[in-house]
């Protein structure tokens, strides 16, 4: 089995698996570097499919750029591998021979972890990351956290201190679970905090610990489009694409209108995020609408998880949406199939029931879920979680005890022995996505001094891929290009023909009256007519910026 699908990868070790890929398959695997992190590590890409310097519809994965959210580098990465065997002629999904055929002509991009520097500080050193392990801010001389291990033990735990104040109490039957103390509880009680140190710390006043008191940017929060300032939105960074990953990847999305879907890899709760971001399905594009209500069919069936608005089911405030995000810059500006994965369904593990929005399942847990998750970690995740309390002499705050939760496997990420299926899932369930994508096809001939071109969408989505990218500036339309070789001549005004968009057969779910079976006129096929003179050759090109291009010589007279 691949390292990956049985553990969490330091960056050598997934530099190591890309390279090893790429040197086996050099016919249909590149690495490239599209830029580096503020520590210098590159933020490696693969390329995966025959002919890369052809540009036809391409298919995004990208990971990890939450660092502690390890899994999505693991999931990118088993989708690759799938993607590869698939070229290999290896089928590990049993998908119908069409379908094979369909994801190995277009072009996978797989960006397995976008904050390299990040994860390998919460793998190396065992501390909390957000995306980058880096602050940058002027910070004015208040008393701030800095997360670290002070005790030497390999591990960022927590600091409980008795206190009447306290918030936690222990569990008496269960070493290292603090529960929320309730009124009936009799203590001790205790304050739990980070463990590390606090800068500028006056001998007398804690601050609170909040999860960016010293890694300053959310790289989910630092995108373009909707982007707004601390502290209209927490983790910002001080402007949109402040940070080089996430000008890097918006470089590289925008030299590629080629593609067509992007899937965002996070942790946890075990579910598909999709727009609109700031408002309601209302007010959506409903011939998108439809298509996502069709991946959210997949997602259900194959993945395993539901989908659900990003406004109406997953914004912590009412009617305060999330600015910055990758997917809502993704979908409005690239107008590509843009969605986030949250992976691991540890609330549906715990036997919490689903819950309407789904961001409840984050926002009102329960002392009886806590429970239910240290049960978890006794029977499935071999007591990795949960930690028992040891007594320290914290050189500021004096005697302490050091103990509780690692969230990073178990928690944030699935436990190493559920990750392959994990992964076998949501693999099976993105190529589906990938299995849309639009597929230029032509077929030129010559006859009675006639070049007669005939082009057509044989895929499921439509040339301009989503109905709303139509307003975009990226000009989806295609042409038909003929150029002349030896003595054979056309009219130059016959040299581009503009054959306009190209409709897809798919319509997404719930999207027609199955009742009443009516096919849509010639929308997904157009014919050129072109007179000729001479002999010779012809060379014959159909082409659009977002399915790429077709060529075909003929000869003539």
């Amino acid at each position: 089995m691949s390292p990956f699908r049985e553990k969490y990868l330091r960056y050598e070790e997934l530099s190591r698996v890309l390279q090893d890929w790429a040197h086996a398959h050099p016919e249909f695997v590149r690495v490239k570097s599209i830029g580096k992190s503020a520590e210098g590590r590159d933020l490696w890409i693969l390329e995966i499919g025959r002919e890369p310097g052809r540009r036809r519809a391409a298919a995004w994965v990208d990971g990890n750029m939450h660092a502690v959210e390890l899994c999505g580098s693991s999931v990118a990465l088993a989708i690759a591998e799938d993607v590869i065997a698939l070229h290999r002629g290896e089928d590990r999904h049993d998908l119908p021979t069409h379908v094979r055929e369909r994801l190995k002509g277009i072009l996978f991009y797989v960006l397995p972890r976008m904050s390299p520097d990040g994860a390998e500080a919460v793998l190396r050193d065992g501390r909390y990351v957000r995306s980058n392990p880096r602050d940058r801010r002027e910070h004015a001389p208040v008393p701030r956290w800095v997360a670290g291990d002070i005790n030497g033990d390999g591990a960022v735990l927590s600091l409980r201190r008795q206190d009447p104040s306290g918030e936690f109490v222990e569990d008496p039957e269960l070493p290292g679970v603090m529960l929320p103390r309730r009124l009936e509880d009799t203590g001790p009680f205790y304050k739990v905090w980070p463990e590390g140190t606090i800068e500028n710390y006056d001998g007398v006043h804690v601050p609170d610990p909040h999860f960016l008191s010293d890694n300053d940017i959310d790289l989910n929060r630092n995108f373009p489009y909707g982007w707004q300032p601390e502290p209209e939105q927490v983790g910002a960074g001080p402007y949109g694409a402040s940070e080089p990953e996430s000008r890097a990847v918006i470089d590289w999305a925008t030299a590629h209108p080629n593609i067509f879907s992007w899937l965002n890899l996070h942790t946890f709760g075990g579910v598909y995020i999709r727009p609109l971001g700031s408002a309601s399905d209302k007010k959506m594009n409903q011939q998108d609408l439809a298509i996502y209500r069709q991946i959210e069919q997949w997602g259900e069936q194959i993945g395993g998880y539901p989908m659900v608005s990003g406004f109406e089911e997953f914004i912590y405030e009412p009617e305060k949406p999330i600015h910055g995000d990758i997917t809502d810059f993704i979908y409005h500006t690239r107008g590509a199939i843009a969605y986030a994965c949250e992976l691991w369904d540890l609330f549906a593990r715990l036997g919490i029931e689903r819950r309407k929005p789904f961001v409840e399942h984050y926002t009102r847990l329960t002392r009886e879920n806590l429970l239910a998750l240290a049960k978890f970690d006794r029977e499935k995740n071999q007591k990795r979680i949960f930690r028992g309390w040891q007594r320290f002499r914290h050189p500021q705050l004096g005697e302490v005890e050091i103990g509780g939760t690692v969230s990073t496997v178990g928690l944030t990420n699935p436990p190493y022995e559920m990750l392959a299926d994990i992964a076998q899932r949501q693999a099976a369930m993105y190529l589906r996505v990938a299995a849309m994508a639009p597929a230029l096809e032509m077929h030129a001939r010559h006859a009675n001094g006639r070049i007669e071109v005939e082009v057509a969408n044989a895929g499921y989505l439509p040339t301009y891929v989503l109905d709303s990218a139509k307003k975009l500036s990226l000009d989806a339309r295609v042409f038909v290009e003929v150029e002349p070789l030896g003595d054979a001549s056309i009219d130059p005004r016959d040299a581009r023909t503009e054959i306009g968009h190209l409709e897809g057969w798919g319509r997404g779910l719930y999207n027609q009256y199955i009742f009443y079976q009516r096919s849509r006129g010639s929308v997904s096929r157009r014919t050129v007519s072109i007179p000729v003179q001479g002999r010779g050759k012809v060379r014959v090109r159909a082409k659009g910026l977002r399915v790429g291009e077709v060529v075909q010589e003929i000869t003539v007279g």
